[in-house]
């Protein structure tokens, strides 16, 4: 495999060393806004039909196990949007896709205002799916490749904040718009909104100036991106950009699993399974079961907005933490949410006990997905990165389409709350569990993991990659 820094020419410039050498400065922050904003309008839209459902089972007269499907549609849209639109960046750019994705959900969004049944509602949904897989892994890339190693994945989960702000923003919304105006003003809301931003991505998002750099031949565009990450930069003329890293030829996907990579692609697949099996399962659930129990649509709704909320807060907190202490914060994340998942079944007649015990789950299970995001995008190098996060992401999918499912047939089947939850508590330990391994299989540089394990069977997130120190 070549990399960029064999071409010959002028002096040469490594960009990610550059890139790490300066602050994050403006530019860093409008990009960050920027892929915020794509997230915001994806969670908003992930998540709306989760609050939306008690409403539309009273209006179609379906059942819990009916809307398990409906649920699932969008998911397993979003995995294959996710499966696909990865490895496809990996070749053309992350913008592209981006801006592509988000016109798409928009469109999706709008047609749900229109459904007439729940089969039409479940293709749309699928549909409206794609959209979604396409923006996640391309945002999580894009504010990676931008950042300096020692901020990166605080600066991958502060911009991830949009999702968890938007999927609460749902919930609120709901809340006050589905007694005045039905559920159809949600979607509604969250079809427009997107087709707004397309316009202001076309403008204002840039390429990524790794991918750019790798790519090798648009050398005006780097100098620009570069100059305006450091604006007193100067550049000698014929200097070329380069990346050290490996530019791998033929199908992605399979240098997932060279070069050491396997067991890491394998754990944190594990990992993105069960965290994203639990959130999704909380999210799509939450508020029915609440409303089993006795809360009112609206209550029910805003409760179950606190595990956003908790994701909020968990990702500003645990920022700083991830990317000190890299897997090993996960995994611990991951075993509080263990307790609290457990204690929302425990606790859900009482309106504040349970409201605490989901903004602890959020915090947990939502802020660890997010680190998850952050160590993925930085554990795989920019030819990959796209491709490994989209895959993550993906597999985390099809977590994403058993949970709601699983969940909606245990409740079918006359499960308790308590035991409903408790299953939920068992994804988080697992989920634990693989972030632990990874702990102890991934070392950054300075030595951040154990030492333990033996030398074949570590892996060295290198400076131009690594989101753990």
């Amino acid at each position: 495999m070549a990399t960029s820094e064999a071409r010959t020419g002028g002096p040469a410039v490594d960009v990610a060393a550059f890139i790490d050498g300066w602050p994050v400065g403006g530019f860093q922050i409008r990009l960050l806004v920027l892929c915020a904003a794509v997230l915001f309008l994806d969670g908003f839209d992930t998540q709306a039909i989760g609050y939306i459902a008690p409403a539309l089972a009273r209006e179609w007269g379906l059942s819990k196990a009916q809307l398990g499907p409906v649920f699932s549609a969008g998911l397993f849209g979003l995995m294959i949007g996710a499966l696909t639109f990865g490895p496809l960046a990996d070749r053309i750019g992350r913008r592209t896709i981006i801006i592509f994705s988000t016109f798409a959900f928009g469109l999706g969004a709008l047609a749900t205002v229109f459904a007439a049944d729940a089969t039409s509602l479940l293709v749309i949904r699928f549909l409206t799916g794609l959209g979604l897989g396409g923006a996640m892994p391309n945002a999580i890339a894009l504010t990676s490749e931008f950042n300096p190693r020692r901020r990166r994945a605080t600066m991958v989960m502060i911009m991830f904040c949009g999702f968890s702000v938007g999927a609460a923003l749902g919930g609120l919304l709901a809340a006050a718009m589905i007694p005045n105006y039905g559920w159809r003003s949600v979607f509604l809301v969250g079809g427009i909104a997107p087709l707004i931003m397309v316009p202001i991505l076309l403008l204002r998002l840039p390429e990524s100036v790794r991918f750019l750099a790798l790519a090798g031949d648009a050398s005006e565009r780097v100098t620009a991106l570069l100059r305006s990450i450091a604006p007193g930069a100067a550049f000698d003329a014929g200097t070329r950009f380069v990346v050290r890293e490996p530019h791998v030829a033929g199908l992605p996907v399979l240098h997932l699993f060279r070069e050491g990579r396997t067991l890491v692609t394998l754990l944190l697949w594990v990992v993105f399974f069960m965290s994203l099996l639990d959130i999704y399962f909380l999210a799509n659930w939450l508020p029915v079961v609440l409303n089993d129990l006795g809360a009112s649509d609206s209550a029910a709704a805003l409760i179950g907005a606190m595990l956003q909320v908790g994701g909020i807060v968990g990702t500003v907190v645990l920022g700083s933490l991830i990317d000190r202490f890299s897997f090993r914060a996960l995994a611990l994340t991951y075993f509080v949410a263990v307790f609290a998942v457990g204690a929302i079944g425990q606790l859900g007649h009482a309106a504040i006990p349970v409201s605490v015990a989901i903004f602890v789950a959020g915090f947990c299970v939502v802020g660890g997905q997010i680190g998850a995001n952050a160590l993925a995008a930085g554990f795989y190098p920019t030819s990959l990165r796209a491709t490994g996060v989209g895959w993550a992401l993906g597999i985390g999918r099809i977590g994403s389409i058993i949970g709601p499912l699983v969940g909606g047939l245990l409740l079918a089947a006359k499960w308790s709350a308590a035991a409903v939850f408790l299953a939920a508590a068992a994804a988080a330990l697992c989920a634990s569990l693989a972030a632990f391994c990874l702990s102890r299989l991934v070392r950054t540089p300075d030595g951040d993991a154990a030492v333990e394990q033996p030398t074949s069977l570590r892996v060295t997130l290198s400076p131009a990659s690594t989101a753990g120190h």
